[in-house]
C-alpha cells in the first residue's frame, strides 16, 4: 500500500484529504506544519507528499526544498488557493510533480496522485535494476535474471574452470560471443589472448589462412609471414563464430587440430604445436546439419561436449526491463548524457515485441532512443515507427490461460482477476479509478479484490 503525506495548516483541509485518499485504498499521514512533516520524512517510508504552498513559518516551497534535500526521488505536489503562474513555475522547477488548485474536484487530484505515484514506483524500480546491474545480474555484460540465463550462467561458471571445448547455440544477436568471452575470463586461461573469427565473413581460402597462418610467397599477396589465430591464441581461447559456414576441407583440418593440437600454416612444412581452448557458436542446429551432409559428424561430437543453448529474447521477456537499463547506463555514459528513464508504455510496448533481432535489436533500438529523445523520459515516439508489441492488446491468448477443459464458471473467474490486476496497473493500484476502468463500482471491486486475494 503506497503511504502519503499530506500536509496543511488547516485542518478541515486534513480531514478531508485523508478521508478521500483512505478511502481510495492509500495510507495516510497528516501533519499540520512545516516542521511537523520534516520529522514524518525522515521516520517513515513514504510514497508522496502533498503539501499545501502558504503555511506559517515555513512554506510549501521551502518545505519542497527540504524534501528534495532529503529524498530527490520523493514526488511532491502542491496546492494552495493562492496560486499564480510565477508560484506554480517556482515549484515545478523546484522538483514538484504537479501544482493544484484549490478547491479541486476529487477525480483532479486522484489521478494526479496516480500519476506521481506511477513514476515513485518506476524510479524504484529503476533504482533496484541498477542494483541488480552491480551485483548478482551483471556477468560480463550478459544481462538477466530470468531462470534460463541463470542456468546459463551457472553452466559458465563451471565449464570456465575445464579446458572443455564448448558449443554454443542460439539466434542471431542472443550474445553467443559475450558468452564465449564470459567462459574465458573464467578460466586459467583468462589472463592470455581472447580470438575471435567469424567463418562466415570469409572465403574459404582467406579463413584458412586466418585460422593457420601463411608463410611468405604461399600465395600471390604473401608477401611476409603471418601467424594465424590457432597460433596467436595459444594458452588462450580462440573462438570460431557460426562455424557451421566452415566448408568440408576445413572442416578436417579442424578436426586435426582439436584431436593434435597441432597444424602447418599454409604453404609451410613445419608442424607447430598449440595449446589453445576452442570455443564454436552457431545460429543453425548442427544435429540437422549433419543429418543434412553439410557438417561432419566427427567434429560435431569433437565440438559438442559442452553445448550452451542461448534462448532468444521473446522466451525470456522478464530480462528485458533490465536489459533496457543496462543499455540506458551504456549509452549515457558513452554520449556524457543525464539520467534518461523510460515511461511505463514505452515499457510495456518494448517487453511485448518479438525481437527477431534478439539483444543486439533491443541494444539498437535504445542506442537509438538515447540519442533521439526529447526529453529525460523515453516515451513511445521515441522508439522506431515499426515497433509494436509483438500482438494488439485487444488479443487474448485463451489457450494458454484456459485450456479447453476448463469448466465455463473458472474460466470467467480467470478473465475476471486477469482483468482487475490489468485495471489496477492501468491506474497505479488507485482502487476508484481501476473501478472506474472495469465500469463497476468500488465496493463490487473491493469484494472482488477479497474474492481473489489481491493486496492492494
Amino acid at each position: 500500500m503506497d503511504t502519503i503525506l499530506v500536509v496543511d495548516d488547516e485542518k478541515n483541509y486534513l480531514l478531508v484529504m485523508e478521508a478521500l485518499l483512505s478511502g481510495a485504498g492509500y495510507e495516510v499521514l497528516t501533519a499540520e506544519s512545516a516542521a511537523e512533516a520534516q520529522k514524518l520524512v525522515r521516520g517513515n517510508d513514504l510514497d508522496l507528499i502533498i503539501t499545501d504552498m502558504k503555511m506559517p513559518k515555513v512554506s510549501g516551497i521551502e518545505l519542497l526544498d527540504e524534501i528534495k534535500r532529503l529524498d530527490p526521488d520523493l514526488p511532491v505536489i502542491i496546492m494552495t488557493a493562492y496560486g499564480t503562474v510565477e508560484k506554480a513555475v517556482e515549484a515545478m522547477k523546484k522538483g514538484a510533480f504537479d501544482y493544484i488548485m484549490k478547491p479541486f474536484k476529487n477525480e483532479e487530484i486522484l489521478l494526479t496522485i496516480a500519476k506521481a505515484l506511477e513514476l515513485r514506483h518506476l524510479l524504484d524500480e529503476n533504482r533496484r535494476l541498477r542494483q541488480d546491474l552491480d551485483q548478482k545480474y551483471q556477468f560480463e555484460n550478459i544481462v538477466g535474471n530470468s531462470q534460463a540465463m541463470q542456468e546459463i550462467f551457472t553452466l559458465v561458471e563451471k565449464v570456465g574452470q575445464t579446458r572443455a571445448t564448448v558449443l554454443i547455440t542460439g539466434e542471431s544477436g542472443t550474445g553467443k560471443e559475450l558468452i564465449a568471452r564470459a567462459i574465458h575470463q573464467r578460466s586459467p586461461r583468462h589472463l592470455r589472448t581472447f580470438i575471435s573469427v567469424n567463418c562466415g565473413a570469409l572465403t574459404e581460402s582467406l579463413l584458412e589462412s586466418e585460422l593457420f597462418g601463411h608463410e611468405k610467397g604461399a600465395f600471390t599477396h604473401a608477401v611476409a609471414l603471418r601467424k594465424g589465430r590457432f597460433e596467436l591464441a595459444d594458452g588462450g581461447t580462440l573462438f570460431l563464430d557460426e562455424v557451421t559456414e566452415m566448408s568440408p576441407a576445413l572442416q578436417v583440418k579442424l578436426l586435426r587440430v582439436l584431436q593434435e593440437m597441432e597444424f602447418e600454416r599454409v604453404g609451410g612444412t613445419r608442424t607447430i604445436q598449440v595449446d589453445v581452448r576452442l570455443v564454436a557458436a552457431s545460429n543453425r542446429d548442427l544435429k540437422a546439419e549433419v543429418e543434412a551432409g553439410n557438417f561432419r559428424e566427427d567434429l560435431f561430437y569433437r565440438l559438442n561436449v559442452v553445448h550452451l543453448e542461448i534462448p532468444p529474447l521473446r522466451q525470456r521477456p522478464e530480462d528485458i526491463p533490465l536489459l533496457v537499463t543496462h543499455f540506458i547506463q551504456k549509452f549515457t555514459q558513452e554520449n556524457a548524457q543525464g539520467e534518461v528513464r523510460v515511461d511505463p508504455e514505452t515499457m510495456r510496448i518494448l517487453t511485448r515485441h518479438a525481437w527477431p533481432g534478439n539483444v543486439r535489436e533491443l541494444e539498437n533500438v535504445i542506442e537509438r532512443a538515447v540519442i533521439l529523445r526529447r526529453g529525460e523520459v523515453i516515451t513511445p515516439a521515441d522508439l522506431p515507427p515499426n515497433l509494436a508489441p509483438s500482438r494488439p492488446e485487444s488479443e487474448f491468448d485463451i489457450d494458454r490461460l484456459v485450456p479447453l477443459t476448463t469448466p465455463l464458471p473458472e474460466a470467467l473467474e480467470r478473465i475476471e482477476e486477469l482483468m482487475i490486476r490489468r485495471a489496477l496497473e492501468h491506474s497505479g493500484q488507485v482502487q476508484v479509478r481501476a473501478a472506474e476502468l472495469l465500469g463497476i463500482t468500488k465496493s463490487l471491486l473491493q469484494y472482488k479484490l477479497k474474492k481473489y486475494h489481491l493486496n492492494v
